[in-house]
């Protein structure tokens, strides 16, 4: 019994020194904690209902999909003090930044139904005074992953290291000062900022404008606390083992190397509050302009090698590391990369000795000596996380025809992985239609949705149904590629529910499309290379096309 007290007291006297500051004093939103939590059975007949002929097994799996991410919605406890429901990584005990991210990207197509963007106030709500905030925190208790705890108040340092052996390994800054005072997390904490990113995809579905002005201020504090602690001398950015837990990269960022991807994603979200203060008149979106374009200016001088024709991270000394990945692609998201810069990006994914793979995009490119088929984690498997980032660059740059590939073919994998495993999976082969498995050849985590229903969900019905919203123009944008019937019923966006069907006409090219909406709306029809936008008024619409 005494030793028992004694633990209770020691965890009592590590939680007030750990977290002493105060945290969520930025995020001004109300709380989304209403019970109960939605379940599949009881709201299915609500969902968006693709309807998608061409193969049906397209359509189990994104049922089996959304079955899956329901098991894995939470209500707020008196334990962790969440401010709203939220869906979990579906992982292990803690909820995760870039996960939980990803996660609203497809749940956004049941806004109103399904935990979904909220899920992230439970991030802001838990932000420190100076603005960092955790990639990782106990579901339980609330409080940061301990291990990310910079518990001792030192200068930024990596409590696992960077695959090199045992942390913790000191940042060294080369050309600043150290920062002052010292960070409240560790390196392993401060990685992917992509919350504003998923901020403006919800966006894209609601119009919500009162959202972005929520949380403008959490995004630019956690901006400003990135750049006091992640910045190198050269202004570009550290990372450690936790962006790409095993990738053969790691070891030569040891110690203040600079990575392409939080670089580029520095780039990216200071151009997404930029975005966000166009829309809110909150802010001025020049100067974020002004940071973006200056950090990009960096990223090309130092990371993209012109003989190579790619980007590389740096070392500590300042010299390009020799091992291509996947993080030279943020660049395109990011909108780094010059026109010919994105030209050589593109080729190198179709390249099928490199990135172009059966099932692309492998994590770690294919003629790296740390190449590894069936995915090994880090070493080549296909994640949905940087597949979607992948896309949504390739569409910033104008290849739309290799984003869509891109994401049918992953799509592909998965219903077929699917249909013959009955689950989805964490992550995935890149030589084979299979699911991934680590590097000594153990399955990865199945059931995981978790972000991997990005893919059956929000790849299938932007690209395969081909639906693709814009709240603010009040316009719904519909590609039909399918030769077969091809729709959506319940589809949400803007606050409407819109039900459509195209069904192809015989004997020609034409098809018949018939739409119910409960409210009126802009449909932009893209078939057989002809496009035509529509006024849509509520009710019922029938009409042929082209």
């Amino acid at each position: 019994m005494k030793a028992v007290i004694l633990i209770l007291l020691a965890a009592a006297v590590f939680r007030s020194e750990a977290q002493t500051d105060r945290q969520g004093i930025y995020f001004k939103g109300e709380p989304h904690l209403s019970p109960p939590l939605p379940q599949f059975e009881a709201v299915r007949d609500r969902l968006p209902a693709p309807i998608y002929d061409e193969d049906p097994k397209f359509v189990m799996a994104y049922w089996k999909a959304w079955e899956l991410a329901f098991r894995h919605f939470h209500q707020p406890t008196p334990g962790n003090k969440f401010i709203a429901q939220f869906i979990d990584a579906a992982f292990n005990d803690n909820i995760f930044l870039w996960d939980t991210a990803f996660m609203t990207m497809f749940c956004n197509v049941a806004n109103g139904i399904v935990p979904g963007i909220h899920s992230l106030d439970n991030f802001y709500g838990k932000q420190h005074e100076d603005g960092e905030i955790s990639r990782e925190i106990n579901r339980t208790t609330g409080i940061d992953f301990a291990p990310w705890i910079n518990k001792e108040r030192k200068p930024l340092f990596s409590r696992w290291g960077f695959n090199t052996g045992p942390g913790p390994v000191t940042i060294q800054y080369t050309g600043r000062e150290i920062p002052e005072p010292p960070p409240a997390l560790t390196l392993d904490a401060l990685d992917h900022p992509v919350l504003a990113w998923a901020e403006l995809e919800s966006f894209s579905f609601t119009g919500d404008t009162l959202r972005l002005r929520t949380v403008r201020e959490p995004l630019v504090r956690y901006y400003q606390a990135l750049k006091k602690y992640l910045r190198q001398g050269n202004g570009l950015y550290v990372t450690d083992w936790a962006s790409m837990d095993n990738s053969p990269r790691n070891p030569f960022l040891s110690g203040g190397g600079t990575s392409v991807d939080i670089s580029s994603e520095m780039v990216m979200f200071a151009r997404q509050l930029a975005v966000i203060d166009g829309v809110t008149g909150m802010g001025d979106p020049h100067r974020w302009e002004r940071e973006a374009d200056s950090l990009a200016a960096q990223v090309n001088r130092y990371m993209w090698d012109p003989d190579r024709r790619f980007y590389y991270d740096c070392s500590h000394a300042g010299e390009r590391i020799p091992v291509k990945t996947i993080a030279a692609f943020w660049p395109l998201l990011g909108g780094v990369a010059s026109k010919d810069q994105a030209a050589a990006l593109e080729a190198e994914l179709r390249n099928p000795r490199t990135f172009g793979r059966t099932h692309p995009v492998p994590s770690c490119s294919a003629d790296e000596p740390g190449y590894i088929s069936w995915g090994g984690y880090w070493r080549g498997a296909v994640w949905p996380s940087t597949n979607t980032m992948v896309i949504r660059g390739l569409q910033r740059y104008g290849y739309a025809d290799l984003a869509h590939e891109i994401a049918m073919k992953h799509v592909h994998a998965v219903a077929e992985i699917c249909a013959t495993t009955g689950t989805i999976w964490e992550n995935y082969a890149p030589d084979s239609v299979a699911a991934g498995r680590h590097v000594n050849g153990e399955p990865v985590v199945r059931d995981m949705v978790g972000w991997s229903g990005i893919g059956p969900i929000l790849y299938f019905l932007e690209f395969g149904v081909g639906l693709k919203p814009d709240a603010v123009r009040n316009t719904l944008r519909w590609e039909i590629r399918s030769s077969a019937r091809c729709g959506c019923e319940r589809y949400r966006f803007n606050g409407h529910v819109i039900s459509l069907v195209a069904i192809p006409i015989p004997g020609g090219k034409r098809v018949n499309i018939k739409v119910n909406t409960d409210g009126p709306f802009t449909l932009a029809v893209t078939h057989e290379g002809t496009t035509r936008s529509e006024s849509i008024p509520k009710g019922t619409v029938e009409m042929e096309f082209p």
